[in-house]
């Protein structure tokens, strides 16, 4: 059964009311490829436009996000979290990789914060480089691990 649907076929938010407070963590990934006329701007693992400093700018934007996933996805807790990092580092001269690591103790799991929080991180450094060029690649975006709760997770 779907914990997002009730006993009838309808939407519902989960009851995590009777759940035990732990200590939950969550880490996603998200990639971005960049074409040439974008590489060639970066200087010491930054691209400045018009608009700013572009990681700079994608960290606080993808802490935000993290911190408002329940306003963008149905049914997820609001949730204080405890700790949210961002970093954004080069795999090689045109591909990088946003790790997004979100921490709580809460009686439910922070994975929809560490994906948004990744997620959105990339769609800034879109949105920030596109007048560059629009052949910027996103993906892919992927949950890495989980820990507490029922069960464990890690990306194979």
């Amino acid at each position: 059964m779907l914990s997002h649907v009730d006993k009838n076929n309808n939407p519902t938010m989960v009851d995590v009311s009777s759940k035990d407070v732990t200590e939950r963590s969550a880490y996603a990934s998200a990639k971005v490829r960049l074409p040439n006329a974008i590489v060639s701007i970066v200087d010491n693992d930054e691209i400045l436009t018009k608009k700013g400093p572009v990681f700079h700018t994608a960290i606080i934007a993808g802490t935000i996000a993290a911190k408002r996933t329940h306003e963008l996805i149905p049914f997820c807790h609001p949730l204080g979290l405890e700790a949210c990092k961002i970093s954004i580092s080069f795999i090689d001269s045109s591909l990088i990789k946003i790790d997004c690591h979100v921490r709580i103790h809460h009686k439910t799991g922070v994975e929809m914060e560490a994906l948004t929080g990744a997620s959105v991180a990339a769609l800034t450094i879109y949105d920030m480089c596109k007048a560059i060029s629009k052949e910027i690649i996103i993906g892919p975006i992927q949950l890495e691990s989980k820990s507490g709760g029922k069960s464990d997770y890690q990306a194979k």
